[in-house]
């Protein structure tokens, strides 16, 4: 059931008109920021964004790309001191939590970074490491061909998505990935 709106008080909602329902409040601002960035002159698209502010951005994202090479270093060094807890130690909750969280920073970085076939790889190891719950399970030679592979890809600088090597290499980490959570789960999980 709706309720009668009430208007805002100026410096809250800006004197936007609010409905209230049985579950949820409908805000619905006065003002038409599409219109207001009209009115201030600001350069924006179809969907109301400042096309000034993208490209500022852009450009700054631009000018820090000649650091990209060396952040991607540093995460490969994580990975790394990760891969080798596993590989000494096997999966436990501590090694297991290291090295998806090293992945999962370089699932989301990699391609902003021009790896984006290193970030494919990382996120089949997360998404290997989500569907498996119990550390036992966990296979730790595919953890470990997986932190390899992300290794090589940015040894490599094998930027881009066409790289033949780096393909193949995310492909089949994959592939097995969907395998072994088949094997385990009897289904791969649904875990992005």
């Amino acid at each position: 059931m709706k309720s009668p709106s009430r208007i805002g008080s100026k410096g809250g909602l800006d004197e936007a008109s609010v409905s209230a329902f049985a579950d949820h409040e409908v805000v619905t601002p006065k003002r038409n920021l599409k219109g207001y960035g009209k009115k201030a002159k600001i350069k924006v698209d179809e969907f109301g964004f400042d096309m000034e502010a993208i490209e500022r951005a852009e450009a700054a994202l631009a000018d820090l790309s000649s650091e990209f090479d060396d952040w991607m270093a540093k995460e490969v060094e994580r990975l790394t001191r990760a891969r080798d807890a596993v590989a000494a130690e096997g999966i436990t909750a501590g090694t297991r939590a290291n090295i998806y969280i090293a992945s999962h920073d370089i699932k989301g970085e990699a391609a902003t970074f021009g790896y984006p076939l290193a970030a494919r790889v990382a996120e089949s190891l997360c998404h290997l490491l989500d569907g498996i719950a119990d550390d036992d399970k966990v296979p730790a030679d595919l953890v470990i061909q997986h932190a390899d592979a992300i290794r090589a890809i940015v040894r490599e600088s094998a930027k881009g998505t066409d790289h033949p090597l780096a393909l193949t290499l995310s492909d089949r980490l994959g592939e097995a990935t969907t395998q072994m959570l088949v094997t385990i789960n009897g289904a791969p999980s649904i875990a992005p």
